[in-house]
């Protein structure tokens, strides 16, 4: 058990650090970097443009506070567990998430995508609330399970990235093709595997671990 914590908490690290390492380049504000090369079409819209980086900036917050949330020995301390906690639903309710909607309006690979994207950001702010709903009602176990929900969709910024390496390397189809395929991809199996370690008692166990 104690090896699968460690391997758990590894991997959860170096995704987090590897998406930190993929923000970066935008703290610049530059707007002629990485994925933006591509949306020179719409990187004058200032809504649109706003919205990205509000988002791609809170997002490396979002993949730390999650961690925290799940798996550090911050859960101990349950003043600075409670803030993180807050911060992470308030960004993601009010800040994140629409600017992640907004973005879907505009996704590459036409209606498909944005409709993949709009879902993604409507259900992240979704289960984010019922979070939020569940701990003010002291339903604690709801609360575990709409965060572990929340936070997979989160993960999506990198298995979405993972996807889409893995599909380009392997069938190296249209620039196009690709975004609509991984659009779905990026979140989807994440809340699979979310629900699915939800009703067989395994993300109970993970975060009563974490509590040791």
């Amino acid at each position: 058990m104690k090896a699968t914590k460690i391997i758990r908490f590894a991997l959860l690290l170096f995704f987090t650090l590897l998406m930190i390492r993929i923000t970066l380049p935008y703290l610049s504000l530059d707007t002629d970097v990485k994925f933006l090369k591509i949306k020179q079409w719409v990187i004058h819209n200032p809504i649109w443009k706003t919205a990205f980086f509000i988002h791609v900036l809170s997002s490396i917050f979002l993949l730390i506070a999650g961690f925290t949330q799940f798996y550090n020995p911050l859960k101990k301390f349950s003043i600075l567990h409670r803030a993180i906690g807050k911060m992470y639903i308030i960004i993601i309710v009010f800040i994140s998430g629409p600017a992640s909607f907004i973005m879907s309006l505009y996704a590459n690979g036409g209606l498909p995508s944005q409709i993949a994207f709009s879902l993604l950001s409507i259900l992240w702010v979704f289960f984010t609330i019922k979070a939020w709903i569940e701990i003010r009602k002291r339903n604690f176990v709801g609360h575990s399970n709409f965060m572990f929900r929340s936070y997979a969709l989160t993960l999506s910024a990198l298995t979405l990235r993972a996807w889409k390496f893995v599909i380009v390397l392997i069938f190296h189809p249209h620039p196009m093709d690709v975004y609509m395929i991984v659009a779905w991809l990026g979140w989807i199996p994440n809340l699979l595997i979310a629900e699915w370690l939800i009703r067989n008692g395994t993300a109970a166990k993970i975060l009563t671990a974490n509590k040791k």
